[in-house]
């Protein structure tokens, strides 16, 4: 099944950049903030100001990958498929074992699973084995891709079976191949009964006696990350493992809450994970005292390995324009001060107003605890 067939353009979510802030060479000549916040405000309420004087380009065509890119506005899932791919094998090369892929898996409309579940969980195994088959273009590797269980992994046989086929030396696994407690074993096997589907004769088809050279895993939740470094400790101590697409800030809100895997799987299991192609876009608002009184703004937090981490903003046209740049990881918090500073919005530093917008915090538990984590691959 064609990846283009089934997932649509990314004309409402695509990419592009500006001027930097951070120990960095400028990409482009800063704008002076009333020049930008006059930019800004000559639209509408729902509109961001004009795209600046920046030259496009794609990530494909970047002559250095580690100085960061000053335009990034792909067309197509494809595009993005391979920029993804491309950064996963510089990771590789550089020696890698623990990566993490990031972006919208659908367009930004119907993003952060406000949609049918089951169309993030096809269109990402459609982009799993998608980047894959772009990697296998560059080195040569045996990719493994796991699923939450072996009802997923059977359903994505019978609906992906031509997608698989196309693929050279690419098998499926699962999280239900770690051995369990008795009782994990037994609601196992009522779960694969209440299936309803026992047989499928092709599912063996995708295996292989010989290792993986890359373990996959996609679509699981937060109780299952657990799994997963079972998973590691047993068939991946020494091979490079994706965490493709997961949501990892979001899974990591939900650690230490009833029912859930505690903070310390954090610290000492997804520190080690190093994103090497990250996209996070989030919607704003501020009140302001003049017209429009209300300015919506987006923002995206960029990273494409081996290059920076890029704070960006939206503007009219779809693109998104960087207006800073770290060798570290901006915090969410940072993310919106260093927008907000480009557009001229930040209030003083010190004032009241600061603090009753910003509050006494203004991380998340991860991002701020960093004395207990085992690694600090997550964010380099």
């Amino acid at each position: 099944m064609a990846l283009s067939h089934q997932i649509q353009s990314l004309s409402s979510s695509a990419f592009c950049l500006l001027p930097i802030s951070r120990p960095y060479p400028l990409l482009a000549p800063p704008l002076p903030l009333n020049t930008v916040a006059r930019r800004l405000f000559s639209f509408s309420l729902f509109h961001l100001f004009p795209p600046l004087a920046t030259s496009r380009i794609q990530c494909s065509t970047i002559s250095d990958p580690k100085a960061g890119v000053s335009v990034y506005k792909p067309k197509s899932y494809e595009v993005l498929v391979a920029d993804a791919a491309k950064s996963l094998a510089f990771a590789l090369e550089d020696g890698k074992l623990r990566m993490e892929i990031e972006f919208p898996p659908l367009p930004s409309n119907i993003s952060s699973y406000k949609g049918s579940s089951d169309e993030f969980i096809d269109a990402n195994i459609q982009l799993a084995l998608a980047v894959v088959k772009k990697l296998q273009e560059k080195r040569q590797l045996r990719a493994c891709i796991v699923f939450p269980d072996k009802p997923e992994k059977r359903r994505a046989c019978q609906l992906f079976k031509t997608a698989l086929d196309s693929i050279d030396a690419v098998t499926l696994g699962s999280l239900d191949d770690v051995p369990g407690s008795p009782l994990t074993t037994f609601f196992r096997s009522i779960r694969n009964t209440l299936d309803f589907d026992f047989d499928y004769d092709d599912e063996g088809h995708w295996q292989s006696n010989e290792p993986p050279s890359l373990y996959v895993f996609i679509n699981c939740s937060t109780r299952e990350l657990s799994l997963i470094e079972k998973y590691m400790e047993k068939f991946a101590t020494s091979t490079p493992i994706l965490l493709f697409n997961l949501e990892l800030d979001t899974l990591r809100a939900d650690l230490g809450l009833l029912g859930f895997p505690n903070k310390d799987l954090h610290y000492r299991f997804l520190s080690q994970f190093i994103p090497v192609f990250y996209i996070r876009t989030r919607e704003y608002s501020k009140t302001v005292p003049v017209a429009p009184y209300i300015v919506n703004y987006n923002g995206a937090l960029f990273r494409q390995y081996p290059g920076p981490w890029q704070v960006m903003i939206k503007q009219a046209d779809g693109s998104y324009a960087c207006v800073a740049e770290s060798a570290t990881r901006f915090t969410l918090g940072e993310t919106k001060e260093e927008l907000l500073r480009v557009l001229g919005l930040q209030e003083e530093q010190g004032s009241s107003l600061e603090f009753l917008r910003r509050g006494y915090k203004n991380a998340t538990w991860w991002e701020e605890d960093n004395d207990f984590e085992a690694s600090i691959e997550w964010r380099s």
